[in-house]
């Protein structure tokens, strides 16, 4: 089905939605592409608002429409045709509407054509984006992180057969291999699941201590473990260095967590890096996108692995959002702007 078209103010563009499994975060988008103004609630499809006591909860698709009255209603009253695109799990089987997987590799263009439609009883439709799916013996799937690679691959002036290797560091770690408006490969890594589950809910945890601030050597300890002699080991070996450092001091309380934090950031990208080694054509740049301490601990690991400096993304999300509005003809395509979403450079320094 082809996306609707509405008439709106010159002014707007679009309200662009990131929603996931905890949060929902939604950018209210000027004509131009610009960020007019960012809202963040905790209404992930997993945590959406109850009815009120004098009103029937209407099922599911009430209580997703609650959450985008309660977090950008004001927005959609004022500007009541601006055109409404999202992704994330809001596009899963426990979403709102499931929005089915397209096989990799895939293009700005096909997700545009793919886009699920959500019609609404005031106001325009919610188009939700397709996650992708990399068939194999191992599958893997990306809900979301698509549209911060596209996102990425508009801030970058490069030819249009360039390989681009895009790092997403989070709960589930993305490294993505992409090209203008296309990706190809990706990877899946569940460093940050992992660290939390280790610490929280496992006898290393018991020891460690929070830190008044990062301790950088230990990270670069548990990163120089990854890469040392006894590598072969591999990480479920090295883990439990650990405790033992702890237990013979020489590792205090609050370098702990820091130091497992190096011990699996180093494993991934020690893995990364095997990964790119059976790359015929290996990319030249490399963006990480994500939160900034964590795309600065990242961008010391690759360093360390002799990866090249990384250029540091922002507002990807939004960016990407963006991109497949205009693809899918939602929003028309506006006049060049001078603003840039990225910041070139390591967070190393």
């Amino acid at each position: 089905m082809a996306p609707a078209r509405y008439l709106v103010p010159a002014e707007a563009g679009l309200i662009a939605l990131d929603w996931g499994t905890s949060a929902l975060r939604v950018f209210r988008m000027g004509a131009h592409g610009e960020v007019l103004e960012t809202r963040h609630r905790p209404w992930g499809i997993m945590n959406l608002p109850p009815s009120t006591a004098s009103v029937a909860d209407g099922g599911l698709g009430a209580a997703f429409e609650r959450a985008l009255q309660d977090t950008c209603g004001d927005w959609l009253a004022a500007t009541p045709g601006l055109p409404l695109l999202a992704c994330g799990m809001v596009g899963s089987a426990q979403g709102w509407r499931e929005a089915k997987y397209l096989p990799t590799p895939t293009s700005l263009d096909a997700l545009a054509r793919g886009l699920t439609l959500v019609e609404r009883r005031d106001g325009p439709p919610l188009h939700i984006l397709p996650g992708l799916l990399q068939q194999g013996a191992l599958p893997n799937v990306m809900r979301g992180e698509e549209t911060q690679v596209l996102g990425v691959l508009a801030g970058l002036a490069l030819p249009a057969d360039a390989p681009v290797l895009i790092g997403l560091p989070g709960t589930h770690s993305k490294w993505v291999l992409a090209r203008r408006g296309r990706i190809e490969q990706f990877y899946t890594f569940m460093t940050g699941e992992v660290f939390a589950a280790l610490r929280g809910h496992t006898i290393l945890g018991k020891t460690m201590q929070a830190a008044a601030a990062p301790d950088d050597a230990a990270f670069a300890r548990g990163l120089e473990v990854a890469r040392g002699s006894d590598a072969a080991l591999g990480l479920l070996s090295h883990i439990f260095s650990t405790r033992t450092l702890g237990l013979t001091d020489a590792l205090a309380p609050t370098a702990q967590a820091d130091y497992l934090s190096g011990l699996l950031i180093g494993h991934e990208v020690a893995s990364l890096a095997r990964a790119q080694d059976q790359t015929p054509t290996a990319p030249q740049t490399l963006v990480l996108c994500g939160e900034p301490d964590l795309c600065r601990r990242y961008a010391v690991a690759l360093q360390t692995y002799g990866f090249a400096t990384p250029t540091i993304a922002t507002q990807a999300t939004a960016t990407g959002l963006w991109q497949i509005a205009l693809a899918a003809g939602l929003v028309v395509a506006p006049a060049p702007s001078p603003s840039h979403p990225f910041t070139a450079g390591s967070l190393a320094a």
